[in-house]
């Protein structure tokens, strides 16, 4: 005999608090899962059969169009083990649920590297590898060892090592066959007693130079990278929104050289394969937007790359707003923006 459903779930749940672009929205039905067991239970129910299933974490990259007609898991599994260890590394366990910036902490604190230059990205634990989170010099993938997921039946729980995982640029198997099939329950990442420090991000060596630190250690690279961080990108808590709301954009070389001709101070990086990666946020502050203020909702004006809620916005706004930036810089540079939020409309996620 099945647990009574409404013991499971919550139902018509305000989403307001669950993202940090403060959209209100609502979800039909809503769950919180704090334990692997919990998750199966809640999958196997009969009553989930049939209905539209979204996972969701620290809400920091996404974003609600609509209301939201099935069940949302919001993931709460906590907990931090150390599964392996030797001379040189540590292979730390961290429940999908746990904040990301935090765990980085914890893991600053012990002395063990690897995700410093990580600090302060939103989110959880579990959206780290769907998205393979990097920020100044370093991937998620680095470190990455293997994870748990329960597949959306709540009939097993898998492991996927690092080779499983398809990593790319923002990208996965959980964001392409894998989406819909599994949900994250745990990661193990390998982390190193005898860091190598990366600095060759031009911010981070600026930083190092005017701090005049002598010894560094990750607690400097983490403190460095926090303070970077805090004075390109809003306080969610203050001035709602997702972080970068687009990614960066990996064009081929004769593209470069095409912006280039016209825009001499284009920056670019190279990515191997005759590709370079432009900076969205460049190509949407000379396309005009940095800054700019549209109804209830604009662009920050430290870091056009980041689309802000000044207070009231719906989803719909926001989602027009950013249809009218990659209308304008494909008009201008020949160059179709990709969202990395993720956004739910009323026919389910897209």
């Amino acid at each position: 005999m099945s647990t009574d459903f409404k013991s499971l779930v919550e139902t018509d749940v305000d989403l307001k608090p669950y993202n940090t672009l403060n959209i209100s929205a609502r979800a039909r039905y809503f769950a919180t899962i704090e334990s692997e067991s919990q998750l199966k239970e809640v999958l196997r129910h009969p009553k989930t059969e049939g209905l539209k299933i979204m996972v969701l974490g620290g809400g920091s990259n996404v974003l609600f169009a609509d209301d939201f007609d099935g069940l949302i898991l919001h993931i709460e599994i906590k907990g931090r083990e150390v599964v392996k260890e030797n001379d040189e590394y540590v292979w730390l366990k961290i429940g999908a649920g746990e904040n990301w910036h935090q765990a980085v902490r914890y893991c600053v604190e012990k002395g063990w590297g690897g995700i410093e230059n990580l600090s302060l990205i939103p989110g959880t634990v579990g959206a780290a590898p769907i998205q393979n989170i990097g920020a100044y010099g370093v991937e998620l993938e680095e470190v990455f060892e293997w994870l748990e997921a329960v597949d959306i039946e709540g009939r097993e729980t898998r492991r996927y090592e690092k080779g499983d995982c398809n990593f790319g640029y923002r990208d996965s198997i959980f964001k392409g066959e894998l989406k819909g099939v599994v949900i994250v329950t745990n990661v193990v990442l390998k982390l190193s007693k005898n860091p190598e420090l990366n600095t060759s991000y031009g911010a981070i060596q600026s930083e190092i130079e005017k701090r005049n630190i002598d010894e560094l250690t990750i607690r400097d690279i983490s403190d460095i990278v926090i303070d970077i961080r805090n004075s390109k990108l809003p306080n969610p808590d203050l001035l709602g929104n997702a972080g970068s709301f687009f990614k960066n954009s990996i064009v081929e070389n004769d593209v470069f050289e095409r912006i280039k001709m016209e825009y001499p101070e284009a920056p670019g990086y190279e990515m191997g394969d005759q590709k370079m990666k432009v900076p969205a946020g460049w190509l949407i502050e000379e396309a005009g937007w940095k800054g700019k203020v549209v109804g209830n909702t604009g662009t920050y004006k430290q870091q056009a790359l980041v689309i802000v809620n000044h207070g009231g916005a719906t989803g719909g706004e926001i989602l027009n707003l950013a249809d009218q930036i990659k209308e304008s810089v494909e008009e201008q540079f020949g160059i179709a923006l990709v969202p990395e939020v993720n956004i739910v409309s009323s026919d389910g996620k897209v």
